[in-house]
């Protein structure tokens, strides 16, 4: 080879480097099988020279890394679910008839809070005068403030509506809790929102919090009235509270009353406290808060509803009926047929001449000297 010219010398040596890539490609395919093809094409050489060019590659995923592992035994049999509770509620909600909250307006119709919706009815022909689409039907009280919006207490929060136009116009939804339980309008307009979970003061103009009553004695403000001197009268889980309007401070404390639980407050024309428990009905002496009397009738009963007449006489709504009472003596006057159930949740007295009755399966009206309360059919069950 020493006699070849550097031409044919050079052609020599560029078979040789052939030769040695070819024979270092088959040693990297017999030592690394696992690489991939791109990597075992190329010598090491070579790929220092393409690294100068451009630049490594970063956080490479395999993606034999992406597809999840299972183990080798088979998965265990399968459970069937619970059923969807929301279709449940949803049919409960249509077919749901109780009349929980009642509110004569200013101009003499009447607001009826159901649990199928808000409505306005004319209560002297009892015909529906408007419709209120509420985004939550679960309806716990209502109220009325000195311009004449009525407010909406659900148990997804507070509502404001405008009864011109039957249109939300402010909604809180800030509340210590979203069941509202009780609404009160205090002499100086502001409304006060009774919760499970507490007692809060609302300006009726901006629908804000002014005031929260923190650490509310028996927790629950289950039913709110107003005194003679206008401070606030709670119920609670435990009792009764005195609530000072202008201060949101506690002024008196009522507890230890047998059944605890106060659901239903009322203030007779002689300032004596009227309070309704799951098995009782107290008359209490607001000021040394002395149960004055047991209503006998009313022993055993669960009282939901207390609502004194213009004409001087108390009426009580329970579990088991609608009994008219005389205020002095608590003796039983009257008892209430033909109600559309035997369980009522509110009342309203003296709106057109009439007594309306919520109860459990829709609302009735009683006018004086009728034997029996009367179903209003649009409320009803018996209406398809």
């Amino acid at each position: 080879m020493g006699t070849v010219f550097k031409g044919s010398m050079t052609v020599v040596l560029f078979r040789k480097r052939i030769s040695l890539l070819i024979g270092y490609t088959l040693l990297l395919l017999v030592a690394l099988p696992r690489m991939g093809r791109v990597a075992m094409a190329i010598p090491a050489t070579t790929q220092k020279i393409e690294s100068r060019v451009s630049p490594p590659e970063t956080n490479i995923v395999d993606p034999s890394e992406l597809i999840p592992a299972y183990p080798a035994s088979p998965p265990p049999p399968r459970i069937e679910s619970l059923p969807d509770v929301r279709p449940w509620r949803e049919r409960l909600l249509e077919t749901d008839y109780r009349v929980s909250a009642l509110q004569g307006d200013f101009t003499g119709n009447l607001w009826v809070g159901s649990w199928r919706g808000l409505s306005r009815i004319d209560p002297n022909t009892g015909k529906i005068l408007a419709r209120v689409s509420l985004p939550n039907v679960a309806i716990g009280a209502l109220a009325q403030d000195k311009v004449g919006r009525l407010w909406v207490g659900t148990y997804e929060g507070l509502k404001r509506v405008d009864p011109r136009t039957n249109e939300i116009t402010a909604q809180n939804l800030f509340l210590p809790s979203k069941r509202v339980l009780s609404l009160l309008v205090d002499k100086r307009g502001y409304l006060w929102t009774g919760t499970d979970n507490g007692l809060v003061l609302i300006s009726p103009d901006q629908g804000l919090i002014m005031t929260t009553l923190k650490n509310l004695p028996g927790v629950s403000a289950n039913a709110l009235t107003l005194d003679a001197e206008n401070q606030l009268w709670v119920g609670t889980l435990d009792g009764v509270v005195r609530v000072n309007t202008a201060s949101a401070l506690i002024m008196k404390r009522i507890n230890n009353l047998p059944g605890t639980t106060v659901q239903a407050l009322a203030i007779s024309p002689q300032g004596l406290i009227w309070a309704g428990m799951p098995n009782n009905l107290l008359v209490i002496n607001p000021k040394n808060g002395i149960v004055i009397r047991s209503v006998t009738p009313l022993r055993g009963r669960n009282v939901r509803a207390i609502r004194f007449a213009k004409d001087g006489s108390v009426w009580v709504g329970t579990s088991n009926g609608l009994l008219r009472l005389d205020p002095n003596t608590g003796a039983m006057l009257d008892q209430v047929p033909g109600l559309p159930s035997s369980r009522v949740l509110a009342l309203e007295p003296d709106i057109a001449n009439k007594l309306w009755i919520g109860t459990s399966e829709g609302l009735a009206w009683l006018m004086p000297k009728m034997e029996s309360a009367k179903p209003h059919l649009a409320f009803s069950r018996v209406v398809k």
